[in-house]
């Protein structure tokens, strides 16, 4: 299994370096996150009009660019080490990918296109209250109603859930439990009985919201895949997305390990450099073996899905376990080098680390990816 970018996937990760250096400055992180949004809307256009990021891993019969996950882990390792402020995960990785692995192709003509071009904010409505990111995490309803569904419940921790336009629901049939009674609608926001709003984050660079769903009707032809059957399609699209998250994840912790050794070797103590003591440079050193064992992961599981293999769930909870370990602790022991000033307004290194804390959490932490790993293996 080649490991390696290719000439051109090399050429899309510079590009995507050079135009987040000049896009997703320091500066430019803190006004968009400022925002009611989370995120500027005239570079979100720039990104789906002029680069077609959002295009990249849709196929070229739904006005995509048809490229794999191979390129899309070299776009998230750049945004990740930027910070960018956008709704890429959740309307590319989470929405996209939902629609992707269980959409008709009509659904897939009618939906795809805007997505790919930017055109339409999207997001995937999963989890809940209760916290949880297994099958059980899902409590609002789809009843059956004629040539309807009525879904209620609400949903929280949405990704960019207070801005997107588009939402991919996950309901269970009344009385169903666990994997069973599944399934997924795709709902337009505007709905009636549907209610979006922003939630206070931590990581201000990524907003989540809450949906409310009180008692929406959507037409039946709105559900992904047959009734019942929406956990494996949901699977398959997680899957997918922590592999883009574990990749972001590897981009900040690779920005972390930057900053901290151009910082300790501006820094000076006792007249040296703070980079030149011994205990400053073990530090570096753990956390620039954290970040290569991330990259070998992200970089191996992104293989993996591009080939097809099974085994895929197994390595996207490997990449996600791992990366969430070695990106809060990158960031950690950031703060810690730059002493008083790391957790200071002034300094970015502070949203680094409330990146890294949202980041583990997201998608479920590494001791539920663990368990996960455990279960698929057999122990």
């Amino acid at each position: 299994m080649d490991l390696s970018f290719n000439e051109e996937q090399e050429a899309l990760r510079d590009s995507a370096r050079a135009f987040l250096t000049e896009h997703s400055s320091s500066e430019k992180v803190r006004r968009a996150m400022a925002t009611e949004a989370g995120w500027d809307p005239d570079l979100w256009r720039r990104i789906g009009a002029e680069l077609g990021w959002p295009a990249v891993v849709i196929p070229e019969a739904y006005g995509g660019l048809g490229l794999g996950p191979i390129e899309l882990v070299a776009l998230m390792e750049e945004m990740g080490a930027a910070l960018l402020c956008a709704p890429f995960l959740s309307s590319v990785c989470l929405a996209g990918g939902a629609i992707l692995a269980g959409g008709n192709e009509e659904q897939k003509a009618s939906l795809l296109p805007s997505i790919a071009s930017g055109e339409t904010v999207a997001t995937l409505a999963y989890t809940e209250a209760n916290g949880r990111w297994d099958a059980g995490a899902i409590e609002a309803t789809a009843r059956a109603d004629g040539e309807e569904y009525v879904l209620h419940g609400t949903k929280t921790f949405v990704p960019d859930g207070g801005s997107a336009r588009l939402l991919v629901v996950a309901a269970r049939r009344e009385g169903s439990t666990g994997e069973q009674g599944v399934s997924l609608f795709v709902v337009p926001v505007d709905t009636a009985g549907v209610a979006a709003r922003s939630l206070p984050t931590v990581d201000q660079t990524r907003r989540q919201g809450e949906i409310v769903l009180r008692d929406v009707r959507v037409p039946a032809a709105n559900r992904l895949g047959a009734e019942g059957a929406g956990w494996p399609i949901l699977s398959q699209a997680v899957d997918g997305a922590l592999v883009a998250v574990a990749a972001e994840q590897l981009g900040g912790a690779q920005r972390c390990l930057d900053k901290t050794v151009a910082y300790a070797g501006e820094r000076v103590q006792f007249g040296r450099p703070i980079g030149s003591f011994q205990a400053i440079k073990h530090k570096c050193a753990d956390m620039m073996v954290l970040v290569e064992s991330a990259r070998s992961a992200v970089y191996y599981a992104a293989a993996a899905q591009a080939e097809g293999d099974p085994e895929l769930p197994t390595l996207a909870s490997l990449a996600k376990a791992y990366c969430s370990d070695a990106y809060f602790r990158c960031a950690a022991e950031s703060i810690q080098i730059h002493g008083g000033v790391g957790f200071t307004w002034e300094y970015d290194v502070h949203l680094y680390f409330k990146r890294a804390k949202s980041s583990e959490t997201f998608l479920g932490d590494a001791t539920f990816h663990r368990e996960r790993i455990a279960r698929q293996i057999g122990l």
